[in-house]
């Protein structure tokens, strides 16, 4: 069977799978946006807070996958919980690192032209602050969805959901008729994926950036 016979045999299969790994993808991301910008808001305006913040989620990504897995998989089960755990860890580098970097990038003379007209801090923050500092926050969260991209591939170690399944099980039967394809299925699969979201993101910063901030 030829691999593109074997995508149209499996398609219903594959889709499923694409459609869970994205989405699994995604929802991490927005729980590691969240929670990394809430840490780069917290520690921004501190040097010793934002170094710290900065190297505890840079050791995260020094542990392994298959280690961090495996760690959790004692203490939360299989499926879901270690995946969700896991992928979320490993996507708060770039995103607290772009907060901390575009906050504090933020001319001092705009903060205080805001506080000049009576703003209160939360009101400079959000509304000033954030928006200015929006650009880097984005790029941040972007380099996070393509890494978990890869990343989410071996949470099927933990029986997490999407496209990994396909890669594991062709790698486990190597040899075996289809498990060439199998491998190579799950693996294009995510390839397109990623750059489907990364397309998404370029839309993104360009109708959520003004003009004047992309410099054009």
């Amino acid at each position: 069977m030829t691999f593109w016979d074997f995508v149209a045999d499996r398609w219903n299969r594959l889709v499923g799978e694409a459609l869970l790994h994205v989405s699994a993808v995604v929802q991490c991301t927005v729980l590691a946006a969240a929670i990394g910008v809430g840490i780069g808001i917290a520690v921004h305006r501190s040097p010793l807070g934002s170094a710290v913040a900065t190297a505890l989620t840079s050791a995260i990504l020094t542990i392994p996958s298959f280690a961090l897995l495996g760690l959790l998989i004692p203490v939360l089960g299989l499926g879901a919980p270690p995946t969700v755990v896991a992928l979320v860890l490993y996507g708060l580098l770039p995103i607290v690192r772009n907060t901390i970097v575009g906050l504090n990038g933020v001319d001092t003379s705009v903060r205080d032209a805001a506080r000049g007209i009576g703003m209160s801090r939360a009101g400079v923050l959000t509304r000033v602050e954030l928006r200015l500092a929006w650009p880097a926050i984005l790029a941040g969260v972007r380099i996070s969805t393509q890494m978990l991209m890869g990343i989410a591939a071996i949470a099927a170690y933990a029986r997490g959901p999407g496209l990994g399944v396909e890669i594991f099980a062709g790698l486990t039967r190597a040899g075996s008729a289809n498990a060439t394809n199998q491998a190579i299925a799950g693996t294009l699969g995510i390839v397109i994926l990623a750059l489907l979201l990364d397309g998404i993101f370029a839309l993104v910063g360009r109708y959520t950036v003004s003009r004047g901030i992309r410099g054009e």
